[in-house]
């Protein structure tokens, strides 16, 4: 049986498939090309991450299909009720990427918290020119411990960025429509660990007391964070988005940063990806990354093998 994997798979997927008789191709095909490449090669399970998109089109022109598989959490570029009606098996790998999104949370934070996005730029430019006034500037930043970080959704993955800022000494609050609390277990590197306690709260309470927030939610029909919400933020909150594009105004972003209402913001995702608003990718308060949340080596790995599991047991219960 082959799989295509057309956004790739780590190694250790490919591994796993392959001791499980199938035969894995990591040609990349393009999007206008995914039915017909897979129709030729007589492919039934496709692979994807976020580049591929899976919609009604492709689904309906390869009758073989039998398993669509998204390495990641979000399945947004796949049209999974159809597929499944259809009876196609759809799978994704929800666990395996989560510490590397809550660490790049934490990257963006520190960023912002020292002016690291924009001393990044300007110390190659001025840096030998002018040293001081650059430190100058860059000199009021401020620590994460101590301060409250809301977060909202509060699945794997704003569990696992709650864990890092109990490990730095911040407060968390959460907010979400379908968990009411979480037992959040801090691990220590000589196996000692604490369990700490989050009840989440109104939204509201969340805007009004938080340092910085961070979203991990699926992709919305509406913004989450618009003009409205920001105006109920505290003055020179700091504003990440590791989730998915669209959640955030980002011309409410923009105003929100010129006067200073908004301290910075982090962003991986972008309403227009991939093709981001220049005013976005040029704003010197504004942390940037291409949509990179899972791209460890360390997750690459998990969701390959994990692929590779789920897949092999379908096909061993017989199911497909």
């Amino acid at each position: 049986m082959k799989v295509l994997a057309n956004d790739g798979i780590s190694k250790s997927g490919i591994a796993a498939l392959e001791q499980g008789g199938f035969e894995v191709i990591t040609t990349k095909v393009a999007q206008e090309q995914v039915a017909n490449y897979i129709n030729n090669n007589d492919v039934k399970v496709l692979l994807v991450r976020s580049a591929t998109k899976v919609r009604k089109d492709i689904i309906d022109a390869c009758p073989e299909l039998k398993i669509i598989g998204r390495g990641g959490v979000g399945m947004d570029n796949i049209d999974v009720e159809y597929a499944r009606e259809k009876g196609i098996h759809v799978i994704n790998t929800p666990a395996s990427s989560s510490e590397s999104v809550a660490e790049l949370v934490f990257a963006h934070l520190f960023s912002g918290v020292r002016f690291l996005q924009d001393s990044n730029r300007q110390m190659p430019l001025e840096g030998d020119s002018n040293f001081e006034g650059l430190k100058k500037a860059y000199a009021n930043g401020i620590e994460l411990r101590g301060k409250t970080i809301g977060i909202i959704g509060f699945g794997r993955i704003g569990q696992a960025t709650a864990k890092i800022a109990l490990g730095l000494g911040m407060r968390v609050i959460a907010v979400d429509k379908y968990v009411d609390n979480a037992e959040i277990r801090v691990d220590f590197y000589n196996n000692q660990f604490i369990n700490v306690d989050i009840v989440t709260e109104p939204i509201e309470d969340l805007f009004k007391h938080s340092d910085f927030i961070t979203l991990h939610v699926p992709a919305q029909k509406e913004y989450v964070i618009g003009a409205e919400e920001i105006a109920q933020m505290k003055d020179g909150v700091g504003i990440i988005n590791c989730s998915r594009g669209g959640v955030i105004d980002e011309v409410a972003l923009i105003d929100a940063l010129d006067k200073n209402k908004v301290s910075f913001a982090g962003l991986d995702v972008f309403e227009n990806e991939p093709n981001p608003e220049v005013r976005i990718l040029m704003h010197p308060k504004i942390s940037l990354t291409p949509h990179i949340g899972a791209a460890t080596l360390e997750a690459q790995d998990r969701i390959g093998t994990e692929l590779a599991e789920q897949i092999i047991g379908l096909m061993k219960s017989e199911k497909v």
